[in-house]
């Protein structure tokens, strides 16, 4: 017995491994991860390859242009459509206020946010590669078409470069200013979003990687500062000019402290009480979000109340408060938008087109990385 287990102590010390291997070193793993065996080809090789077309290769050209042809027929309905339906639902209750309110900043007239709120929101179902974000009005391009639209139009003179005709009517004033105003957001959304389709061609999605969140929420949280300042005077119901460019939320804020005194007590009443609402909405949403089947769309609700009480009490001829006013019904007809402004405003949006898609880039970009799919910037 004592001999067996020496002998077994005996093999495990004589039993070895010997490994051998070449050394790799830095240099060479890189090479080896990037080395490519490309065949030389003349410049008509290269054409005739890039103009070869396959039915595959139609296939995925047509499917990268219509991402909807590649996720519609594979849509689960049973998993999905109750909760789209919801979410849609919650959407665009939420967007129909918020375009009302957006179009003030860009200082045109209410119903043009109801435009914005509906024409993106559809071409997206079609063009886009976001699963979950809503293409619509936004607050910081609000306020940059707003910026443009009140330099190019101010409030002292009805137009700038337009033939200009004596009125003497305040409303027949507010009316053709504000027909300026739309012609200058409109010939500015037209130069955007022909510069984001040049940019879309020149592959200029690469810089949604430099679109880091500390920026994204730098960028977002200023921009809250600038839509409070710019709401302050319509809360205290002040009449004031509106500015633009550099300093222009200082210079805000002073009209309105110059003009404190001139506070309309009901509009600032009827403002505060929207807020305290939809603050307690948002608690009650939050508080009990696990066991609420839908959110409680605040926002319409207020919305309906203010309405109503605006009606029953009469609180724009009784008390001044400034009401939207009668809202159009129906699409308005295409026109073709102010091309000789296109020179004054192209350095504008040139930056709104840029600004629009890194916000729209960078927030589907979170949502991409939660949910784990990927979206393509270039689209």
């Amino acid at each position: 017995m004592e001999h067996a287990q020496e002998h077994g102590a005996h093999l495990e010390q004589t039993q070895r491994y010997y490994v051998e291997r070449p050394i790799y070193n830095q240099e060479f793993l890189q090479g080896q991860l990037h080395r490519r065996e490309r065949t030389p080809q003349t410049l008509r090789q290269k054409i005739a390859h890039s103009c070869r077309c396959s039915s595959k290769k139609a296939k995925s050209h047509l499917y990268s242009f219509l991402p909807i042809l590649k996720w519609l027929p594979r849509y689960p309905v049973k998993e999905y459509l109750l909760g789209d339906i919801i979410s849609g639902i919650s959407t665009g209750v939420m967007q129909l206020p918020q375009g009302l309110a957006y179009a003030l900043l860009a200082a045109v007239p209410p119903v043009f946010g109801l435009y914005s709120s509906f024409y993106p929101v559809f071409l997206y179902t079609f063009f886009g590669t976001s699963k979950h974000i809503s293409i619509g009005t936004f607050a910081v391009i609000s306020m940059m078409v707003g910026g443009v639209a009140v330099r190019e139009v101010p409030d002292e003179i009805i137009s700038v470069g337009y033939n200009s005709t004596n009125i003497t009517d305040s409303l027949d004033y507010y009316s053709a200013r504000d027909a300026k105003r739309v012609q200058v957001a409109v010939t500015l959304a037209f130069l955007s979003g022909i510069i984001q389709l040049c940019l879309g061609f020149l592959r200029f999605g690469f810089v949604a990687i430099y679109l880091t969140e500390p920026l994204v929420r730098g960028f977002t949280t200023a921009a809250a500062v600038h839509v409070f300042t710019s709401q302050l005077k319509y809360l205290l119901g002040i009449k004031t000019n509106r500015y633009s460019g550099p300093l222009s939320v200082v210079y805000s804020i002073a009209a309105v402290l110059s003009k404190i005194t001139t506070t309309n007590i009901a509009a600032l009443i009827v403002g505060l009480t929207c807020i305290v609402l939809l603050l307690i909405g948002k608690e009650i949403n939050l508080r009990f979000k696990k066991k609420l089947p839908v959110p409680i769309p605040m926002e319409i609700i207020v919305v309906i109340i203010g309405t109503g009480v605006s009606a029953g009490m009469n609180l724009s001829e009784s008390y001044r408060v400034d009401v939207v006013g009668n809202i159009p019904q129906g699409l308005r007809a295409p026109a073709v938008p102010e091309i000789q402004l296109i020179p004054a405003i192209f350095v504008d949006a040139m930056a709104i087109a840029i600004v629009g898609f890194s916000m729209a880039v960078s927030m589907a970009k979170i949502f991409a990385l939660k949910h784990g799919y990927t979206i393509d910037g270039n689209q």
